[in-house]
């Protein structure tokens, strides 16, 4: 059995070249992985792009990355979830080239723990970014494209789990279902002002920011691949290629919606599946014990220092 055939080569474009031309899009998470592959795509297409992290370095190093592609990047210090600090990122959009006509929300938090070891923190530091994150950048968007009258295209990268629960990422899932309710509320609200607001879902995607075991784990040949209703696992250009039709002049009547991009990997159920194991033993803990604090805390960015935008890579 052959499987979904793999997509096209990288630097292949899914829409005509300069379909983005003039266009500010402005990409949160944009320093490393799928938000950087998103952000690519985009670049690819003509567009201006804003990309926006906590971490100073990847910041760096993915803006020239993505400058060398032949477009102009501009990279901004931001946590999303403090609204000044998003207010500050539009700011610098701004200066740099124009309100953002396209916002990609791809800013998220997320770690394996039983929920009833997870403590307020540790519930607060997903949803905190995940969910509240996500609305105050696309609040900040709202908010600048009504007064300027003018139509625009938001973005949220979701996850699978918003439908199925996620076992071990109660935070995560809740937050993720948050998002997908914030597309489809604000897609009616925002609709007649000529706003579009949709959903992207990925599946098993290697990319630069997962750990080396995990990357390894999701080889295209790899034992995990067979496990994949297409065969294979998909590639982060073919989530940029989703992201830069739904945001485009060909996808004006799609909003409210939400895109999988997963070879129909979440839909694969039976009657009977493996034996249960649960998340627990999934990570190797002993019995509760009555306590309800995590143990874990997410991988922590350094705090950002400077307020000021990066700005542009030197000519």
């Amino acid at each position: 059995m052959p499987g979904l055939p793999p997509p096209p080569s990288l630097g292949a474009t899914a829409l005509p070249p300069g379909t983005y031309d003039g266009t500010v899009v402005l990409v949160t998470g944009g320093g490393t992985g799928l938000g950087k592959a998103v952000a690519a795509e985009f670049a690819r297409l003509g567009a201006d792009l804003v990309i926006a992290s906590r971490n100073e370095d990847r910041l760096r190093a993915a803006r020239d990355e993505l400058a060398a592609l032949g477009g102009r990047v501009t990279a901004a210090v931001c946590d999303i979830r403090d609204a000044d600090r998003v207010a500050e990122v539009f700011d610098a959009a701004r200066e740099a080239y124009g309100l953002p006509g396209v916002l990609v929300n791809n800013a998220a938090a997320n770690f394996p723990v039983p929920a009833e070891d997870m403590s307020p923190g540790a519930w607060r530091a997903v949803v905190d970014t995940t969910l509240t994150g996500t609305f105050l950048m696309t609040r900040e968007f709202g908010r600048r494209h009504l007064a300027a009258g003018v139509p625009g295209s938001v973005i949220d990268i979701g996850a699978s789990y918003a439908w199925t629960g996620g076992p071990g990422f109660a935070h995560g899932a809740a937050a993720k279902a948050g998002v997908k309710s914030l597309v489809e509320t604000l897609a009616v609200e925002w609709g007649p002002y000529g706003i579009q607001v949709n959903g992207l879902v990925p599946g098993l995607m290697p990319h630069d920011d997962m750990t080396a075991d995990i990357r390894g784990n999701l080889d295209p040949a790899g034992p995990l691949a067979a496990r994949q209703p297409a065969l294979r696992v998909g590639l982060p250009r073919e989530l940029g290629w989703a992201a830069t039709f739904l945001a485009s002049p060909y996808a004006r009547f799609i909003t409210g919606h939400t895109l999988v991009v997963d070879g129909a990997n979440w839909q694969r159920r039976g009657l009977v599946g493996a034996p249960v194991v649960t998340v627990r033993e999934q990570m190797g803990r002993a019995a509760f014990d009555g306590g309800a604090t995590s143990p874990r805390t997410p991988r922590a960015d350094p705090p950002p220092s400077p307020r000021t935008p990066l700005g542009s890579p030197p000519t």
